[in-house]
């Protein structure tokens, strides 16, 4: 027969042990805090504000008040100019922009001379006046961001010349790069390194120091030679080999079912995903330092991959965040391993054109690497 003074007395026992366990608490509030601010705020499939190029041909005032006129729509935000396409194709492939507007010389032209067609009246059928008034060439590998741009296909153009109401509407021909096709599992499968990376590698490191320690290690590790700093490298290297196992079989299969192209290079892609691997394994190791039994140390883990998994572009296009969020994007290893390796992977471009996230995964390791010694030093005193 259950008692209830004995049901009663290990429930309080346990709230009190709960109560004494403030990180556990924090957690339980911060969690589910945290993920109704994600949810709510910062995650917005309505993309505004993403960031194009102009390459304007005709430098007239008409195309000048199309430049405008798209800009007006919010949905674009032209951050450069440039005199020649294969210069915004460059900046396309590098992440600079993501999308670029091609205004041809003869802009004035088209948008006077597109065909008649009204009640009853078939087109002019002149190819030479059914041409687009321009044209969009976009980053086809993040789909999202090419339904934006297509979005603008149909604007209201005939408004900027004085023409009958019989014309039809001039429209943009868009062009896609990278996935031409738009499926999305090419944008992803290179995705899903980083988020599977994130995952495996943080939380293979977030419990060894605690592990060291709830398994009575620590005394012997104290009484060694082995400075801090050769212990943190010494714990992150196995897992290296584990990680470039886990992207050649995500990247391989991704490869061989489901056609995902591999553009760049091994050695680049090799050089990229390691700077990755060991930036998250030092993440892992300063969690460690810092949770004072393997539960924390999961939970913490939670704490930092769910960010990882919505505000890196893993699922919703950067562009389509809040300033704030994007903030704290910039400050998780996968939202810049999410560039490289889906500029190397998708678009073939060289790493060091996206050399602000090499630096920064490269500063992220060396700064981990230095507090968790630090870290773990003062705890030996």
């Amino acid at each position: 027969m259950v008692m209830l003074l004995r049901v009663r007395a290990i429930i309080w026992k346990e709230l009190i042990q709960l109560r004494r366990d403030r990180m556990t608490f924090g957690m339980i509030v911060m969690i589910p805090l945290i993920q109704l601010l994600l949810f709510g705020y910062a995650i917005n499939t309505n993309i505004r504000h993403i960031p194009v190029g102009v390459v304007d041909f005709s430098k007239s005032g008409l195309s000048r008040v199309l430049v405008q006129t798209v800009s007006a729509t919010q949905v674009v935000d032209i951050k450069h100019y440039f005199e020649e396409v294969d210069a915004a194709r460059t900046a396309i492939a590098s992440a600079k922009i993501r999308a670029a507007l091609i205004i041809p010389e003869d802009v004035d032209h088209r948008l006077a001379r597109h065909p008649t067609v009204g009640p009853g009246l078939p087109p002019s059928g002149d190819e030479e006046t059914s041409r687009p008034v321009a044209q969009w060439v976009v980053d086809g590998s993040d789909t999202i961001i090419a339904a934006a741009i297509k979005s603008l296909r149909n604007m209201p153009l005939a408004e900027l010349v004085d023409e009958p109401p019989n014309r039809s509407t001039p429209t943009f021909e868009v062009t896609l790069l990278y996935n031409p096709e738009q499926r999305t599992v090419v944008n992803i499968v290179p995705g899903l390194v980083a988020i599977i990376l994130t995952m495996t590698m943080i939380m293979f490191t977030s419990a060894a120091i605690v592990r060291e320690r709830e398994r009575g290690n620590m005394e012997m590790l104290i009484s060694t030679p082995v400075r801090s700093i050769e212990l943190m490298i010494g714990k992150i290297i196995p897992y290296i080999f584990i990680g470039v196992i886990q992207t050649s079989i995500i990247l391989g299969l991704g490869h061989v079912l489901f056609k995902v192209p591999i553009g760049g290079g091994l050695v680049q892609l090799a050089a990229v995903t390691f700077l990755f691997i060991t930036a998250s394994l030092t993440l892992g190791l300063v969690i460690s330092t810092i949770a004072r039994n393997q539960l924390q140390s999961m939970q913490m883990t939670v704490f930092v991959l769910m960010p990882s998994i919505l505000l890196s572009g893993f699922i919703f296009p950067y562009e389509g965040m809040p300033v704030v969020a994007q903030y704290i994007a910039e400050a998780l290893p996968a939202t810049h391993f999410m560039h490289l390796i889906r500029g190397v992977v998708l678009r073939d471009v060289e790493v060091m054109n996206m050399s602000s996230d090499v630096y920064w995964l490269a500063l992220f390791t060396l700064g981990g690497l230095a507090v968790a010694s630090l870290r773990f030093k003062k705890r030996l005193e």
